[in-house]
């Protein structure tokens, strides 16, 4: 049996780090085997990646070279992880995937959209999410999330960037999951973690009924 990939995506301080944690145990819980990752990161190469990327020491270079970096992580993060728990049967979990790469680098970066769509094609060799949560929140109570959860820290690559900028990149999540429907459900994120896991748990045990996986093959 093919397993399955749902993915989460989403603002900075949209909640996906929690949500992530929730929908695994209710999967576990129901006898499935569950595969939790992240990107960009996941595997080691990727978790390389991953450093130079969110350092910003590849910002100079600008937004073509970060989503080529990105790409290199995922082809990376898909080879060693992902592909291989689809394959056994398992549920993956991914912390941000393709449309971050859409939203990020392709839309806030001002890329090309063929050039964008090239190399995402050549990157997930058709290892595509069965499911998208795109968790919604307006900008500024997202950053202001995140900010806490961060503390003393430093802002990393892209929680830096301007209210406006961050309030573009959520209009773009919400005109991706317009345009994609049936892959891309949207959670309002500005309510409680219990209403908001809730929510993701009875969509994703919708997906498994239709698709008829059941727990342990």
């Amino acid at each position: 049996m093919s397993g399955l990939l749902i993915t989460f995506e989403g603002g900075e301080g949209a909640g996906k780090s929690t949500q992530i944690p929730l929908l695994a145990d209710h999967l576990k819980k129901c006898g499935f085997e569950v595969v939790v990752t992240r990107e960009p990161g996941g595997s080691p190469g990727a978790e390389a990646v991953r450093h130079v990327i969110l350092s910003g020491a590849a910002e100079t270079y600008g937004p073509a070279m970060e989503a080529l970096l990105f790409a290199a992580a995922r082809s990376d993060h898909i080879d060693q992880k992902i592909r291989p728990a689809l394959d056994a049967g398992q549920i993956v979990l991914c912390d941000r995937f393709i449309d971050s790469s859409r939203v990020y680098q392709g839309i806030s970066g001002n890329l090309d959209q063929q050039f964008m769509q090239s190399v995402e094609r050549i990157t997930v060799a058709g290892t595509l999410p069965d499911l998208t949560f795109i968790l919604d929140i307006p900008a500024e109570k997202g950053l202001a999330r995140a900010g806490l959860r961060r503390g003393d820290e430093a802002a990393d690559r892209f929680e830096k960037e301007t209210i406006a900028t961050h309030e573009a990149r959520r209009q773009a999540f919400l005109a991706i999951a317009r345009a994609e429907p049936q892959r891309c459900k949207v959670i309002d994120a500005d309510r409680p973690v219990e209403m908001i896991s809730a929510e993701i748990a009875a969509l994703t045990d919708a997906l498994l009924q239709s698709c008829e996986v059941t727990a342990n093959g």
